[in-house]
């Protein structure tokens, strides 16, 4: 799924959007109740829809088992976007989307309606209480993995290429849906 979003030469503190800094942000989704399929897709419009994303692209979909939690299985997917927003705004703004779709969070790791976690953000490094990027357990996921190679073959993670750490998630079962 491609989507465009020319995000109308909307400003941020005065400056046009044409010649604000843009940044290649990668967002993992997964959902486990109710239509997940259904509600990837929806997400990824919503998150396209959103001012400041200029342009989205959605990674095929995946099933697979939770890791460290219970449950039924999930579909999982990465959208990759063009930006103006900043990390922690755009981590706002995908909060919201999974509240609006159904998210609870009743427990840690309880299953749910939608997830979506900012997994990069151009090259930026930071840690704080509200967001730590990269995000700090991309690389043991091969959820997150896959269909983060399927949109960035050649990325390299401080821990390793995709496919050299996708080679040492081998346990990990996933499975290509679309």
């Amino acid at each position: 799924m491609n989507t465009e979003n020319s995000g109308g030469g909307e400003t941020r503190g005065g400056a046009p959007a044409e010649t604000m800094p843009h940044s290649i942000t990668y967002i993992g989704m997964g959902a486990n109740l109710g239509n997940a399929r259904s509600t990837l897709i929806l997400a990824a419009k919503d998150i396209a829809a959103l001012s400041g994303i200029h342009a989205t692209q959605l990674s095929p979909l995946y099933r697979s088992a939770p890791v460290d939690a219970g449950g039924p299985d999930y579909v999982n997917a990465v959208l990759r976007a063009d930006t103006t927003l900043e990390a922690e705004e755009l981590l706002r703004a995908l909060q919201e989307i999974e509240t609006r779709r159904g998210r609870q969070r009743p427990y840690r790791n309880a299953p749910r309606t939608l997830d979506l976690d900012l997994l990069l953000h151009g090259k930026e490094e930071r840690q704080t209480r509200f967001l730590t990027l990269p995000h700090p357990r991309m690389h043991e996921r091969a959820f997150v993995l896959m269909p983060l190679q399927d949109l960035a073959p050649e990325l390299v993670l401080t821990q390793g290429s995709l496919p050299g750490l996708l080679a040492m998630l081998g346990n990990q079962r996933i499975e290509r849906l679309s």
